[in-house]
């Protein structure tokens, strides 16, 4: 069958078109606990708000459509299909598309972030269930990796936090050289610039949509190391300095702007919460922005809004999801529409 980019397809920016939105919808209960209610109503509230600019389709399990049909409403589809997580950023497919108009996709192997949550049988075969269920070329790869473990540029950069994708969990037996050929031939890349500092009491263990990310091709946002806490501090000062020594697949500089971090929160249990507002999402016309009732949404606004000027910038109060261990960027997947549309489901 050969590669993905041996048989013409590539991974496009976040940026590109898109033909739907995809998210999952909250089922584990333990997880969630008292803020279960609450989340149902911010993974509606995101929905409702890209559905606006483009398609929405939301899984939810099968005991569960109803449930989310109520609560998204009108124009939004529900489609059934089996999971243990809402995170479908994570155990949905890394989308690609071919310039000759073809839909393809690769399933990572998903393994429950480094086994932290055991039970992920049905979350393993989502990402090809959900290839399977829009026609779409699929390709597997025994490498372990989440879609919130790599963000690209679309002209053959990637970023990748190693703490995730080389944790013992996760590939114990592979190195950054091992990686750089897996995602050469699964997603296009010619280029991966490597971070390493992640933040404190990140369950998925350093996820760079988490730390940084492209808004156009030569151009990242990511945190700034001045308003992090003590123990994030030296991490993030790592991760400036490699962004500012690094130059993508094109040979360009890139163009860096910082973003603050909120004041720290806790969980109930003393861990900390995993704020950032580098945890947006681009659909068509807008970027899906998350606030956390904290001074420095006010700026943090401003500069995503400067990144993204020709799109609206929709706020949304993501505190919630955070319990759970995510952001706006983990329960969205975006489906690429390809340069030529071809007879896709």
């Amino acid at each position: 069958m050969g590669t993905p980019r041996q048989n013409g397809f590539r991974m496009p920016a976040e940026w590109a078109p898109h033909r739907r939105t995809w998210l999952a919808w909250p089922c584990r209960a333990a997880l969630w606990g008292e803020h279960l209610e609450d989340a149902k109503h911010t993974y509606a509230a995101i929905a409702q708000a890209i559905a606006g600019f483009e398609p929405v389709t939301v899984l939810a399990r099968p005991d569960l459509t109803a449930d989310a049909s109520l609560h998204c409403g009108k124009g939004i589809s529900v489609l059934p299909m089996q999971q243990d997580d809402s995170w479908v950023r994570d155990t949905g497919p890394a989308f690609l598309v071919s310039n000759d108009g073809r839909l393809g996709g690769v399933a990572w192997t998903f393994n429950g972030w480094g086994e932290t949550y055991p039970d992920h049988v049905e979350d393993a075969r989502m990402a090809r269930r959900m290839l399977e269920h829009v026609g779409a070329e699929t390709f597997t790869t025994p490498l372990v990796l989440e879609g919130g473990g790599v963000h690209v540029d679309g002209e053959g950069t990637a970023l990748l936090c190693e703490r995730s994708v080389l944790d013992a969990g996760r590939n114990p037996d592979r190195d950054r050289a091992d990686v750089e050929r897996e995602l050469d031939g699964l997603l296009g890349i010619d280029k991966v610039i490597w971070l390493d500092g992640s933040l404190t009491d990140d369950e998925t263990g350093g996820h760079i949509d988490n730390l940084a990310c492209f808004s156009a091709p030569g151009k990242v946002l990511a945190l700034d190391p001045a308003t992090a806490g003590e123990a994030d501090r030296p991490g993030l000062e790592r991760n400036l300095q490699t962004l500012r020594a690094a130059t993508d697949a094109a040979g360009r500089s890139l163009e860096i702007t910082l973003l603050p971090l909120p004041k720290p929160r806790k969980r109930a249990d003393g861990r900390l919460l995993t704020l950032t507002y580098i945890n947006f999402y681009v659909c068509n016309g807008a970027v899906i922005v998350p606030v956390f009732e904290d001074y420095a949404d006010e700026t943090a606004k401003k500069l995503i809004g400067q990144a993204f000027p020709d799109r609206k910038l929709v706020p949304i109060d993501a505190a919630v999801l955070l319990q759970g261990g995510g952001g706006i960027h983990c329960v969205t997947q975006q489906q690429p529409l390809p340069p030529v549309v071809g007879d896709e489901r």
